[in-house]
């Protein structure tokens, strides 16, 4: 880690410019990807609880990452790791459009949830590091630059599923747009590769790190319906027409940029504590007013509100655990991304089986009830700021 700015090889603004430019890239992906989710489950003939079953590959690929992420990132550093775990994300992406069959699609997915867990270890824990050089909090402005990535994403994809774009053309475009930005990008990041770094591939975290990476998971199951299941809410619930189906994703992916936006201020005014209790209450509250009013024009604020309950929990657990004493920030970002993380791909396939169980307006009151989760869980947290 550089301790002095004057050893910097660019200004600090220039460094912010390049970590916000990766946080974006990811967030592209994983849009692109959401978006087209109810053409692949038309294009295979999948059930709600075939689509859930299927996305619950990704969080296989997930854990296949676990006992390496935080490894790498302490080896080769985050600058390195975020080149290759990118490139790999973007293959994935492709190979998810280009899959003729569903082996084939497993395998992809597979990989794109190994690839998305080493990203987002490798782009927070840059964003750590630049955090540090700054007298003022900055790392939920990152956050919103990765769901300002998510509307766009979310836009590019209304365009596609308009025009009658297959997948594939849609994903390899993201792909090479992808790649374009992170060879721009790379070598304005900060280079935190050490060879005298060295220690376990897994080290559990401590309480406190726990603790946050429980109040993330809660958040990111809710963050993660909205991205698998929103399109298809409006869809099969909302009956919205097609030019409108994307509607409730892109209101979700609006707000929560906005929120991440603003969430640095807010914390700086009201504390972290404070900011995260709002947050679970907004998102509670927002689900279920589209869950009780599935017409259009509410379920579409209703999922603003969800946008904005969780806009700043990610940030603000990552910020906290960047502080941690008992490990190394990559350590730390890697245990408790990981926790949350999980609840970010676990979420959508378990939201498929309570679907097909029930159906998907019941199924969404998980999202409920991990909102009211988020408020408590908060409320009897230690958090110090």
């Amino acid at each position: 880690m550089i301790e002095q700015k004057t050893t910097l090889p660019y200004s600090r603004n220039i460094l912010r410019i390049a970590v916000g430019a990766i946080f974006f890239l990811p967030g592209l992906i994983f849009a692109s990807w959401a978006s087209r989710i109810a053409t692949i489950q038309q294009n295979l003939k999948l059930t709600d609880a075939g689509l859930g079953g299927l996305l619950f590959c990704i969080p296989v690929g997930l854990m296949l990452s676990l006992s390496v992420a935080g490894w790498l990132v302490n080896r080769i550093g985050s600058r390195r790791l975020s080149m290759f775990s990118l490139i790999l994300y973007s293959v994935a992406l492709i190979g998810l459009g280009a899959a003729p069959n569903l082996p084939i699609l497993i395998a992809c997915l597979l990989c794109y949830g190994f690839a998305s867990n080493l990203a987002n270890i490798a782009v927070n824990t840059q964003a750590v590091a630049i955090e540090k050089l700054y007298d003022t909090p900055i790392m939920a402005s990152f956050h919103g630059l990765w769901s300002l990535a998510g509307f766009a994403g979310a836009g590019i994809g209304t365009f596609m599923i308009g025009n009658d774009i297959v997948p594939f053309y849609h994903f390899s475009l993201v792909a090479v747009l992808v790649i374009i930005g992170l060879l721009v990008s790379w070598r304005f990041l900060l280079d935190d590769q050490s060879p005298a770094k060295s220690g376990p591939a897994f080290v559990l975290p401590d309480r406190a790190l726990i603790k946050l990476g429980i109040i993330s998971f809660c958040s990111l199951i809710c963050e993660g319906a909205m991205f698998d299941w929103s399109v298809i809410y409006f869809k099969k619930v909302v009956h919205a027409h097609n030019a409108w189906i994307a509607a409730g994703y892109t209101c979700a992916m609006g707000a929560m940029a906005l929120g991440r936006f603003i969430a640095d201020s807010f914390a700086a005014s009201y504390g972290i504590k404070k900011t995260l209790q709002v947050s679970g209450i907004l998102t509670a509250m927002g689900m279920l007013i589209a869950i009780l009013f599935p017409s259009l024009i509410v379920a579409m604020f209703g999922f603003v509100l969800v946008g904005a309950g969780v806009s700043s929990v990610v940030p603000m657990v990552y910020s906290e655990a960047g502080r941690s004493k008992t490990m190394s920030p990559g350590m730390a970002l890697a245990a408790v991304a990981t926790i949350g993380f999980v609840g970010f791909l676990v979420g959508p396939p378990v939201i498929g089986f309570l679907s097909q169980a029930f159906n998907l307006r019941i199924a969404l009151l998980l999202v409920v009830g991990m909102g009211v989760c988020v408020t408590l869980l908060s409320t009897r947290a230690r958090i110090n700021s």
